[in-house]
């Protein structure tokens, strides 16, 4: 079924495999139901394109830190769509963040850029993998910062948004959240390490209370196992406790999903890849799953 409003792609990193993942969209059920973001002569012209051309010549392989800017206008322009009305949700090819960095400007990420674009102070990640769903209570910062990171407010501000949007975005009525220990096995009752104890145990005891249907904290071992039970969503507390499962387990039709946004986004699950560029080999199954899941969202 066609949406009433077209969702929005970004076509990423042109110098990425960004543009060629949407030219391949041509081919596909889709087609009527996006209007990609990018430079048009990089895009296969069967596609519907807002051209936003760069200044500086793209070469596969090659990124150029001077067409960050107009990347970056692109995504404004794009969740500018959103909050207006003009398009139901956003889908965003990769970007190199080092190559934005590099041109001056402070950039940490897709994810928190388009909270500081809607007004946001917490996006929380959330990957997808068919019916596994990996969220994070950290994402992009030194693993020696994760302890002091995830403070009860916090923890308890990403546990509120992972319910909620569960809920509004998934259409999950009631869902069923494990949560991960910090240190191996869960601290081992504060013997390898005090957090587990003295902050995600109360925050979980807290929620639950307020009827939140959560459990843990469980050691990150076992919590993905079938031994955990069932589950809507886990939450992991930082990027590489819990992106290795998900990735393993779908890697190449995984979406990673922004949570706490008051718009629906969606993007691919793997990095712009250079060495790729320009073959003709880059597969198109995570941005397919991205547009796939972002139309169910817009559809809920």
């Amino acid at each position: 079924m066609a949406l009433d409003k077209p969702l929005v792609i970004t076509a990423g990193e042109p110098a990425g495999i960004g543009p060629e993942l949407c030219s391949l969209l041509v081919d596909t059920e889709f087609l009527s139901d996006i209007i990609v973001i990018g430079d048009a002569s990089l895009l296969d012209d069967r596609l519907t394109v807002i051209d936003m051309p760069f200044p500086a010549p793209v070469e596969a392989g090659r990124p150029d830190s001077a067409n960050a800017k107009t990347l970056l206008d692109g995504l404004e322009l794009a969740v500018q769509g959103c909050l207006n009305g003009r398009f139901s949700g956003m889908v965003t090819a990769p970007l190199a963040k080092n190559v934005i960095a590099d041109s001056g400007i402070n950039f940490i990420g897709h994810t928190e850029f388009l909270a500081e674009l809607t007004g946001k102070e917490l996006p929380v990640m959330l990957l997808v993998a068919d019916d596994l769903r990996v969220a994070l209570a950290s994402t992009h910062i030194p693993l020696r910062d994760v302890p002091d990171f995830i403070t009860k407010k916090r923890l308890t501000d990403v546990l509120q948004i992972l319910h909620d949007d569960l809920r509004s975005k998934f259409g999950i009525e009631t869902p069923e959240i494990v949560v991960c220990g910090l240190n191996p096995h869960a601290g081992e009752g504060g013997h390898l390490g005090k957090e587990d104890n003295d902050v995600i145990a109360p925050v979980i005891e807290e929620l639950s209370k307020s009827g939140m249907n959560i459990r843990g904290p469980l050691a990150a071992d076992t919590a993905f196992t079938p031994a955990a039970g069932h589950k809507d969503a886990i939450l992991a507390m930082y990027h590489d406790q819990g992106l290795p499962v998900l990735k393993y387990a779908g890697f190449g039709h995984a979406v990673n999903v922004t949570l706490g946004l008051p718009i629906i986004r969606t993007s691919v699950d793997h990095g712009t890849a250079f060495d790729l560029a320009g073959t003709g080999t880059a597969d198109a199954g995570s941005l397919i799953a991205a547009i796939k899941l972002a139309k169910t969202m817009a559809s809920t």
